[in-house]
């Protein structure tokens, strides 16, 4: 069975941005996003990934992962692309009298001003070190500094200095002759060095950053506060294990090897980097010209048919399609069920919310109503543990009853379930999407939300509070018997692998026979071993998948009959959508998991049926619009990703298309 690489196939999506950043067609503002956004995931890679390819190795496991020695070439590679795409970038904002000040002196026009900016700004935050070991100085995870060589009569002697960007903006801008120069607060720093050693000679000083292992290494017993034991761990992340030193090329030998030596630097990976690290920051210069960026798209709010969203949801089922639609509408139910005077019972799975959260605080007001609130609070999200215990204090403070992690598990569902009183009868109302609870990514990521009434799903999920209530440490395989819910990890792998079987048989029994999903990753070797299996047998399918994509498609006697685009555009795919085709009888899933071993196996995941007719069509709608694309999309085959052929005049832009749909009210008479 032929399968693609984990690492290889989450870089080449990393890379994928890349195309985005160096598409003229694409408004250089945005261009930047994705070059910051390139930067940032390369740095979780770094923090994630590296030291899990590092660890197998050491096993002798490299038969089932990539070597970190093919991942770094891999990487390199990018990043001298990625190096390439800022330089054309920069060169392009020139034309619009933007004039970024990168790797070269600073322009005489404007010394003045930067002098001022420094004694005004930047100064008071500057701290120097002058490590002689380990213990003198630890530089914190993906934190900028500058090594400097003194010149002293001792010989040689390393200087470190903090560059402020965590406290300061990176970027200093000012207006000179109707050109606006951008100018890195590092190159400011550098351009002071006689002032921070008046005495001592210092030709340059070189930029450098260390990476640290973002693993927790937490107990799986999970003895005692759990919240605690988290935040005490959450304190050391950044002082975790070194993997990686990333330097500035040009730094004399003599420097680098004093600063690997008295940073206690030897364990980790030596990389050989560009003048400037930590480029996520290219967002943040500062563009005001709108004609720079992209046109905004203006969410369409979601029409109801009744006064309140609460009775609109008892009459029909409504389905969002985010960031198209307005988030509005989701913080409206969560402030309805606040304060209305009939629901008497609110419980919501909790993974990443904002950190001010109009969500949370809704479910506050609740609690201070009266009403019966329990949050399961997942402590596990990595790099959203803080916020998380920072708001599950908040809410329990206020009455909420709060249930934390399962050990050796994450909840992942995005699922709130509401009891009220209607008509003298308990009635169940629901909210089941793909994406977090966060107001704020909810603007740049696509997810479909499902508002619903039905009774038979809502049982299933009444069924799975309950579980969680009872807050065990180890969860049996059959604890639940969800009937409607594909629920994570009791029915939902055996479902989907069902499902697969049966579009299967009906190609063996010559009935057509097809699948459509669209997910954010596709690795686990079961699914994909079922896949082939299908293919083999005459099913015809089409999968849109985001970044990891183990399936190779289009090979001879194994994925023949298999298709891969992967769609990158201005809004982050998020959304997760299954179609079995069932000889015409049509079944659509939505829901938080994707195809990955540990969503089916290792987590609470919660996947829905969509059993309203009209929007049933809508989803299918949705589907074909993703699968039409040739703007954005990418075809993934066996020699690597290729451009869609097209004879459109404009290529279809999915997004777009999703948005002018959206707008017309989700038309399903097309």
């Amino acid at each position: 069975m032929l399968l693609k690489g984990r690492d290889t196939s989450w870089l080449e999506f990393n890379e994928r941005l890349l195309y985005e950043a160096a598409d003229t067609n694409v408004p250089l503002a945005e261009r930047l996003k994705f070059l910051s956004i390139y930067s940032s995931n390369l740095d979780e890679f770094w923090r994630v990934r590296i030291p899990t390819i590092t660890a197998l190795g050491k096993v002798k496991k490299q038969h089932k992962a990539e070597s970190a020695k093919e991942i770094i070439s891999i990487i390199s590679k990018q990043q001298e692309c990625f190096g390439n795409i800022i330089k054309k970038t920069i060169e392009a904002l020139k034309d619009h009298n933007i004039y970024v000040v990168y790797n070269e002196p600073i322009p005489y026009q404007i010394q003045e001003a930067v002098n001022h900016y420094f004694f005004a700004h930047i100064a008071g935050y500057l701290r120097i070190y002058y490590p002689q070991s380990p213990q003198d100085f630890f530089p914190q995870n993906n934190r900028i500094y500058l090594a400097a060589a003194l010149e002293t009569s001792s010989g040689e002697r390393l200087a470190v200095v903090d560059i402020p960007s965590d406290r300061i903006s990176r970027f200093f801008s000012v207006q000179a002759d109707d050109i606006q120069y951008v100018v890195f607060i590092d190159d400011i720093i550098k351009s002071k060095l006689s002032i921070l050693w008046p005495d001592i000679k210092v030709e340059n000083a070189y930029s450098f950053k260390v990476t640290r292992d973002a693993e927790l290494g937490l107990d799986d017993e999970f003895k005692g506060n759990l919240a605690r034991k988290i935040a005490e761990q959450l304190a050391k992340r950044d002082y975790g294990l070194a993997t990686r030193l990333l330097y500035d090329s040009r730094i004399s030998e003599s420097l680098l090897q004093q600063l690997i030596r008295n940073l206690g630097l030897q364990n980790a990976m030596i990389i050989k980097g560009g003048v400037y690290h930590n480029l996520k920051d290219l967002s943040a210069i500062p563009i005001s010209d709108p004609s720079l960026k992209d046109k905004p798209w203006r969410p369409i709010l979601h029409p109801l048919p009744a006064p309140t969203l609460l009775e609109s949801i008892a009459k029909q089922d409504l389905l969002l399609h985010l960031p198209f639609h307005d988030y509005d509408t989701v913080l409206r139910f969560f402030n309805e069920i606040a304060l209305d005077r009939s629901v008497t019972e609110i419980n919501m799975t909790m993974y990443r919310i904002s950190g001010t959260s109009q969500i949370a605080e809704s479910l506050i007001t609740a609690a201070l109503n009266g009403k019966k609130v329990t949050v399961f609070v997942e402590l596990k999200a990595r790099f959203d543990e803080a916020n998380n215990i920072s708001w599950a204090k908040k809410m329990k403070a206020a009455g909420i009853r709060i249930i934390y992690s399962i050990p050796q598990m994450k909840v992942h569902a995005k699922v709130v379930l509401v009891k009220r009183k209607y008509q003298d009868k308990l009635q169940y109302l629901g909210l089941l999407g793909s994406g977090n609870f966060n107001e704020v990514t909810a603007r740049f990521y696509t997810d479909q939300v499902l508002m619903t009434s039905n009774q038979q799903l809502l049982k299933d999920l009444n069924q799975l509070f309950k579980l969680l209530k009872k807050n065990k440490k180890v969860i049996a395989p059959d604890a639940i018997t969800p009937k409607h819910l594909l629920i994570a990890p009791f029915n939902l792998q055996s479902t989907f692998t069902a499902l697969i079987d049966r579009e299967i048989a009906h190609a063996k029994a010559n009935r057509e026979a097809k699948i459509i999903a669209k997910i954010n990753n596709l690795e686990d070797e079961k699914i994909i071993n079922k896949l082939y299996e299908a293919s083999n047998a005459g099913v015809k399918i089409r999968l849109i998948v985001r970044s990891i994509c183990r399936l190779v498609p289009g090979v001879k006697g194994q994925s023949e009959n298999i298709t891969v685009a992967r769609i990158v555009d201005r809004y982050l795919e998020h959304g997760r959508i299954f179609w079995f085709y069932n000889n015409g009888d049509d079944e659509l899933y939505m829901g938080s998991a994707d195809w990955m071993t540990r969503n089916l196996y290792r987590r609470i995941e919660v996947c829905f049926p969509v059993v309203d007719p009209q929007l049933k069509k809508a989803l299918q709608h949705v589907l074909n619009i993703y699968m039409n694309d040739t703007a954005k999309a990418v075809w993934l085959t066996p020699d690597g990703p290729q451009k869609p052929e097209t004879s459109q005049e404009i290529p279809l832009q999915a997004q777009a298309e999703m948005y002018k749909w959206v707008a017309a009210g989700c038309p399903t008479k097309l």
